[in-house]
């Protein structure tokens, strides 16, 4: 025997038709569920997103030629974050790069830093 309840869309509370486990009476009202339940992350996300396209365009303006040599103050004053990076490359002989997707940079001493662009990112 079938049950007479009807069962109710979990984001407006309207009567769901079809599959019996479909959840959503309609695609609109999956979205905003959705949304609603992946806010928080998705802003820390695209916080966390903002700062890695700064850091990158911050390094890319101080490094038109694909080498250069800047001093960090300079990097600081422009608003470079140095805790947000995407990747390090440490080389054989254990010097460690990080990278801002293709932009990178090592520190050379306690005030310079060497910039470089890698061509070949996604490999």
């Amino acid at each position: 025997m079938k049950s007479s309840s009807v069962k109710k869309c979990i984001q407006c509370g309207d009567p769901v038709r079809g599959r019996s486990d479909k959840k959503f009476c309609c695609d609109d009202c999956r979205t905003a569920y959705n949304n609603i339940i992946n806010r928080d992350a998705n802003n820390f996300m695209t916080k966390i997103n903002r700062i890695l396209r700064s850091n990158r365009r911050i390094l890319a303006d101080f490094n038109p030629t694909g080498k250069a040599k800047v001093r960090k103050e300079k990097l600081l004053t422009a608003g470079f974050q140095f805790a947000y990076f995407t990747n390090i490359y440490e080389t054989k002989a254990g010097r460690v790069y990080k990278f801002c997707y293709d932009q990178g940079y090592i520190q050379l001493d306690e005030y310079t830093l060497a910039l470089v662009h890698r061509k070949e990112y996604v490999e």
